[in-house]
């Protein structure tokens, strides 16, 4: 598991202006939430959330804006990449009424979970946030479980103008909501947090990752916990004790990089 393992790009995907999904063979277990290591031949090696799972093949959903992301980008069926994983923990579904928030590409690994909830019989509504309505990605996907889905956008072109968290906000107030879970921007994630007050909530971290097992400890958040092992879901109780949590990042180096 912790040697990359070549495999072939099934499909390649535009969904969106510079958003992408890749597919490849898996035939193992995997949970939503959690993440491989994609390692690009001559590039570099990155962590991506599934995005989609059957029971023999995994998709990944990504935004065209670094090296490694660029060069995978340009990947088409019958290319090359390398695998590891699955890694990390996965969502855990708690009562009936859920609320979802996927902010960005945060959007892409919230739908596996939603689709599970689903066929687990629970109510969902979820909100999918994005700075322009040229970034909405997956809207279908989630009509198509039952879900009700929300569209917010920062400059108004669709749906509600505004944050995703504050429309999440105004949910919470009015709605009977037994849990919260959300990927996105680690600013609107902790402000979300900050909404939900004794409501169960699950949060997916992204940090810079090299290992992925818990050895390097490139990763580490907060007293000591690792994103790659430890997470990278995460509960309310806990993040709430991660003074990091929303405010700053790690790079490569280890330099603080405030959001």
């Amino acid at each position: 598991m912790n040697r990359p393992r070549i495999t072939t790009v099934l499909s390649s995907t535009v969904e969106a202006t510079d958003i992408k999904t890749i597919t490849f063979p898996y035939t193992g277990d995997v949970k939503p939430g959690q993440f491989f290591m994609i390692w690009i031949p001559g590039v570099d090696e990155i962590p991506m959330s599934v995005s989609q799972i059957t029971s023999d093949m995994v998709g990944i959903t990504f935004r065209n804006i670094g090296d490694a992301t660029h060069a995978l980008y340009d990947f088409e069926k019958g290319d090359h990449i390398g695998i590891r994983g699955p890694y990390g923990n996965g969502f855990t579904l708690i009562g009936k009424r859920l609320l979802f928030v996927g902010g960005g590409t945060g959007i892409g690994m919230l739908a596996p979970l939603v689709e599970q909830a689903k066929k687990n019989k629970r109510v969902a509504t979820v909100i999918l946030g994005v700075k322009t309505k040229n970034q909405l990605f997956f809207e279908d996907r989630f009509q198509r479980t039952g879900a009700t889905v929300l569209i917010s956008t920062d400059d108004g072109s669709m749906g509600y103008k505004g944050l995703a968290s504050e429309l999440a906000k105004d949910i919470i107030i009015k709605e009977q909501i037994d849990a919260v879970y959300t990927c996105g921007p680690e600013q609107m994630m902790s402000a979300l947090l900050g909404f939900c007050n004794t409501i169960p909530f699950q949060a997916s971290l992204e940090r810079y990752m090299k290992c992925a097992i818990g050895i390097c400890g490139q990763c580490c958040i907060g007293n000591g916990l690792r994103v790659c092992v430890d997470g990278p879901i995460f509960d309310g109780a806990t993040l709430k004790n991660i003074k990091d949590f929303g405010l700053y990042r790690r790079d490569a180096a280890g330099r603080k990089i405030l959001f």
